[in-house]
């Protein structure tokens, strides 16, 4: 009888948080710790992390584009965060992200698609907001709005209701093409679920390129193991697969412990459920958990949720 070999999690810890519009997502990381200290848990002696450099001193900066807010700094964490997850995927290992702000998940999509260049890759973004900004068209220029059209390739001209100086679009071609790829994904493999808040010029690359989006209503509607059945045959012909988890997927009742929080999101019990169902896939290559904000909180009630949730998905990627 043959026995399945256990994947080695690498554990990266990204507290950058030059994306985010409100401060306090970089102390997510040692949030997260803390709750494992609550629990008395080992995890992280078992799980040793990974530390990404961060470039958080230059939010003291004056300056820059209003467009793209600290997009330099933003442009050093994808490729940070870009060698890190290549570098563990080529060894075999499945990262695990606690970020900042989801601005990082873009240098984590750069990465995965370093590791795997000729791969298609499948996206679950489990989140309240589109992040399919581009500096043309974001109302706040802050960056955890954009990874998605970085990602993507996207610029969204057609809805353009920002001019750019030369500079600003000098660096987010650069960003665009972090790993010498672009686009690094198609609409087709992507897949938002608990999309609620975002702007007309993102609901308008929604509708245009037909991309899947599940409420919280369908996914209660349906059930999550069914759901996630039909998202894995959704996107049966991609090679690999990344989730990315936003907090505030979850509605602020749980806690309101992340910068965006909007109503109408799912309980703790169903992201868990959602994300190991998902997990079994044996495409299902790294996950990313990302803008848990201490400094918004209450007795640290998000982080604790998040390390609940991870040590159960270190359980099941084990056992994969």
């Amino acid at each position: 009888m043959a026995v399945k070999k256990e994947k080695n999690i690498r554990l990266l810890e990204v507290a950058s948080e030059v994306g985010a519009g409100t401060r306090g997502a970089s102390l997510g990381v040692e949030a997260v710790k803390i709750a494992a200290l609550d629990f008395r848990s080992t995890f992280f002696k078992k799980y040793k992390s990974i530390v990404i450099p961060h470039d958080n001193q230059a939010l003291f900066n004056a300056g820059g584009s209003r467009y793209a807010k600290n997009i330099r700094s933003v442009l050093k964490m994808y490729e940070r965060i870009g060698a890190a997850v290549r570098d563990s995927l080529r060894d075999q290992r499945f990262p695990i992200l606690i970020s900042g702000d989801h601005s990082n998940a873009g240098g984590t999509l750069a990465g995965i698609k370093m590791a795997y260049p000729e791969s298609r890759i499948g996206v679950i973004w489990i989140d309240a907001h589109a992040d399919l900004h581009s500096p043309y068209t974001s109302p706040s220029g802050n960056m955890h709005g954009m990874p998605l059209a970085t990602a993507l390739g996207e610029d969204n001209i057609e809805e353009k209701v920002n001019d750019l100086d030369y500079e600003t679009i000098e660096l987010w071609e650069m960003l665009k093409n972090v790993g010498d790829f672009s686009p690094k994904i198609e609409y087709r493999d992507l897949i938002y679920i608990t999309l609620r808040d975002f702007e007309e010029q993102e609901a308008a690359l929604i509708k245009k390129n037909k991309v899947k989006v599940v409420t919280t209503n369908e996914l209660r509607k349906t059930g999550v193991t069914k759901l996630s059945r039909e998202l894995i045959k959704y996107l049966s012909h991609c090679d690999k697969l990344y989730i990315s988890f936003d907090v505030d997927s979850m509605d602020p009742s749980i806690s309101r412990g992340t910068g965006t929080p909007v109503k109408g999101g799912i309980n703790e019990r169903e992201a868990a459920d959602l994300i190991l169902e998902l997990l079994q896939n044996e495409r299902t290559c790294c996950l990313e958990f990302t803008e848990i904000n201490p400094t918004l909180d209450s007795e640290n009630v998000m982080a604790e949720t998040v390390f609940e949730i991870l040590q159960k998905v270190a359980r099941q990627v084990e056992m994969i």
